[in-house]
């Protein structure tokens, strides 16, 4: 059986788009953190998923906040998606520009598309949680994607 470290150089060959999970802490502060597993489920109703590591800082503050934003990152979005991914959890949206969607949910400003989402049920994934969410409220924006391959950051131009 193969290990840890071969599956993930060979699932690094599986190009994901990337985006930023972010929700209202308990004290109404804005969290957010890098995530490239998500994807749409079902059109009736409309559903998506996400998976976060159990250990993930967003992790346990997504769950109990029960909403959470969406934002697909442009391939000119590339730092936050590092920002976001690791580093101080606390200053993330330290001069990042956002705003509120109108179901509360923070959403990067300059992304390529927004989602606000409720959390309907949530799944255990091995070392992830598999969240299944209703989606609330949807809009798009311009640009080229961000993508993440072989653990690395890049865009694709047509």
């Amino acid at each position: 059986m193969a290990g840890e470290t071969e599956f993930r150089r060979v699932m690094g060959h599986f190009a994901t788009g990337v985006t930023v999970v972010a929700c209202r802490g308990a004290t109404g502060e804005p969290l957010g953190l890098t995530v490239s597993a998500f994807t749409s489920v079902s059109l009736e109703p409309l559903l998506v998923l996400v998976c976060i590591h159990t250990k993930a800082f967003g992790h346990d503050p997504l769950l109990q906040a029960g909403s959470f934003g969406v934002s697909v990152l442009s391939r000119r979005q590339g730092e936050l998606a590092w920002r976001f991914a690791a580093g101080d959890s606390s200053r993330r949206f330290d001069g990042v520009p956002f705003r509120e969607g109108e179901f509360g949910s923070p959403l990067l400003e300059g992304a390529l598309a927004w989602l606000e989402c409720r959390v309907r049920d949530v799944f255990p994934g091995g070392d992830h949680s598999i969240i299944l969410a209703e989606v609330l409220s949807f809009e798009t924006g311009e640009g080229d994607p961000l993508l993440f391959f072989r653990g690395g950051l890049g865009g694709w131009c047509p």
